[in-house]
């Protein structure tokens, strides 16, 4: 079985700020003369995460540096990874750290590369990629254990989902407002730049070379549907009133992998859904399940 595209998300979204209509006019211009040059220029920015306002940490733990990647680690027993999204850090998903550890878990939390504590990724400086996000949680698996859970939150979500499907084992997983194909956000990126379908096209065959695979690989539910492999046991948790991502991409994964359970919220958003005591209850609760 195959995901129809007809149950692919038609909101357009975008992972940048609102670009001031000089801008949009400038690339406009430059887009006709020179569309190779706004394709690359377009990647760049593409692969560059904006920092979070949010700088906040996570008490207590012990500090770890496996090659660029920084984290923390608290508790002990099967160990749960905590997986932030794009442009995010560890510290968003403090709220977690505790029960699970009250619950008898050992959690392991990491800034991915070109994230928050983290050095530089393949990109160098501040760049990183979505396949750049899945490697790092197989890396830290590989330095911490195997893993009990894996609890990943926006892209974070999508990079765990997607590292399930390309090998990386775990018990269960949890995805919180995932994003269910990454790529589908491209429409919104390139009309918030202001570049035209030719230079999208430019755009993303110089994403698919710098990605390594093709961007249909990066469809979750596809998949998903389509996998040989085993997997885990899956909660998927999403919100009617998510901003940031299409609280319909959950569904998507949902319906696609096999046995999951779909949980849809009001009113907790992108980001609020992390401190939500139902909803760390929920997590808590399957991972330990």
């Amino acid at each position: 079985m195959t995901a129809s595209s007809a149950e692919k998300s038609t909101t357009v979204r975008t992972q940048l700020p609102p670009v001031p209509p000089a801008v949009r006019s400038a690339v406009g211009a430059l887009d006709r003369i020179a569309p190779e040059l706004v394709a690359r220029g377009a990647l760049r920015l593409w692969c560059t995460p904006a920092r979070t306002k949010d700088r906040s940490t996570i008490p207590g733990g012990t500090a770890f540096r496996t090659g660029p990647i920084a984290g923390q680690v608290w508790g002990d027993g099967p160990t749960v990874y905590l997986v932030h999204g794009w442009g995010g850090h560890r510290g968003q998903l403090r709220s977690l750290v505790e029960p699970l550890v009250d619950a008898g878990l050992r959690v392991v939390a990491y800034d991915a590369p070109a994230h928050g504590d983290s050095g530089p990724g393949e990109l160098g400086g501040r760049r990183t990629t979505l396949p750049e996000m899945m490697t790092a949680l197989g890396t830290v698996i590989d330095a911490h254990g195997p893993a009990r859970a894996v609890v990943g939150h926006s892209m974070g979500g999508a990079a765990s989902a997607l590292a399930v499907l390309d090998g990386t084992p775990t018990e269960r997983l949890v995805l919180v407002t995932p994003l269910a194909d990454p790529t589908t956000y491209i429409e919104g990126f390139a009309h918030t730049l202001g570049f035209s379908a030719r230079t999208r096209h430019r755009f993303e065959v110089r994403m698919q070379t710098l990605a390594g695979r093709r961007l249909a690989d990066l469809d979750i539910p596809t998949r998903a549907a389509n996998t040989r492999l085993p997997l885990p046991t899956t909660l998927v948790l999403s919100d009617r009133d998510d901003k940031e991502a299409d609280h319909a991409d959950g569904a998507r994964i949902a319906r696609a992998w096999p046995g999951a359970e779909l949980v849809v919220s009001d009113g907790l958003g992108h980001r609020r859904i992390l401190r939500d005591e139902e909803t760390i209850k929920r997590i808590v609760a399957h991972v330990g399940g």
